[in-house]
């Protein structure tokens, strides 16, 4: 029996990463160290990192009928992810410029082009593929009526909506009923609390608390080094610790969660060891460079875990 597809709907850019020695404060003019140009969004980057572990993924998106949706494209093929449902647009593919710093550090600015143009119509067409699918993966990259028709579809159909709140925008408050998991990192976390409450002055445990009274099934709070708090409405929230590891590039760190916590729920990983193996796939992408070329395949993430428990037992 074939296994339901993970469902990815979201946007595809080109990246073209710049990077510095540190941010350039603002009116302040810094020199770059390298520039590189690679492929990105965060609907290609969740799509590739399910790929990338082995599982079947298909995304839902609009690409430019230009050299960029060409190659961007051809790329996600070769990564194992069905294309067959990216549509082409007569404007041009998305365009992100991200500027890393040498801690790591990232800052995005993202030209939606084509993504703008993925409507409910898009989703609409292929409603077959959306009700086959295991689980769905969307953010905030594309418009939002289009992310509010998906979760209206999702819960109709009785398929798990994750949504990643990036970037964080405005969203109408029937929508969070309708998401299974809701997964923002900590600045996103904050844009969605409660008026006058700081994500500064509360405990991981409380933001999670008040995103989940918002509807969603689920939070999972992304902190970064921290590591990320997961809290649903059937369990207490539980505290899991970021990996020790040494990060050169952390863009995309997001997404590879996101495509690793999917393929751990679709895996048959309770939600608690799906977010371990998510926060696993996230630590092995920092430590290398770009956003899609750094996803880690399954056995590379088995092998990670395994040596990381193997380093718990000696101490």
């Amino acid at each position: 029996m074939t296994s339901p597809a993970v469902a990815v709907v979201g946007s595809v850019n080109v990246d073209t990463v710049i990077r510095v020695d540190r941010h350039p404060n603002r009116g302040e003019t810094v020199l770059a160290t390298a520039q590189e140009t690679a492929t990105g969004g965060k609907g290609a980057n969740q799509a590739v990192a399910v790929a990338r572990l082995g599982y079947p993924v298909q995304l839902i998106g609009r690409l430019g009928n230009d050299a960029f949706g060409d190659r961007l494209r051809s790329h996600l093929s070769s990564a194992g992810v069905d294309t067959t449902a990216i549509a082409s647009s007569d404007s041009t593919s998305g365009v992100a410029v991200i500027l890393v710093s040498e801690r790591g550090e990232n800052s995005i600015v993202v030209t939606p082009g084509a993504n703008a143009e993925l409507t409910p119509e898009d989703i609409e067409k292929h409603i077959d593929l959306i009700r086959g699918a295991g689980i769905v993966l969307t953010q905030l990259e594309i418009p939002i009526d289009t992310v509010e028709y998906l979760a209206l579809l999702c819960n109709r159909e009785g398929v798990p909506l994750v949504l990643d709140p990036a970037p964080a925008l405005n969203l109408p408050q029937s929508i969070f009923s309708r998401i299974a998991w809701f997964t923002p990192n900590q600045s996103e976390a904050g844009f969605y609390l409660d008026q006058g409450a700081s994500a500064n002055d509360l405990s991981p445990r409380e933001i999670a608390n008040q995103l989940s009274s918002k509807g969603s099934l689920g939070v999972v709070l992304k902190m970064g080094a921290e590591g990320v708090f997961l809290a649903n409405r059937h369990e207490a929230g539980t505290l899991i610790p970021a990996f020790s590891v040494h990060a050169v590039d952390t863009t995309a760190a997001g997404d590879a969660f996101n495509g690793g916590f999917a393929t751990g729920l679709m895996l048959g990983k309770s939600a608690l060891e799906s977010a371990v193996f998510a926060a696993a796939v996230a630590a092995i992408s920092v430590t290398r460079r770009g956003a899609q070329p750094s996803m880690p395949t399954l056995s590379e993430v088995e092998a990670f875990l395994e040596a990381a428990a193997t380093r718990s037992n000696l101490r």
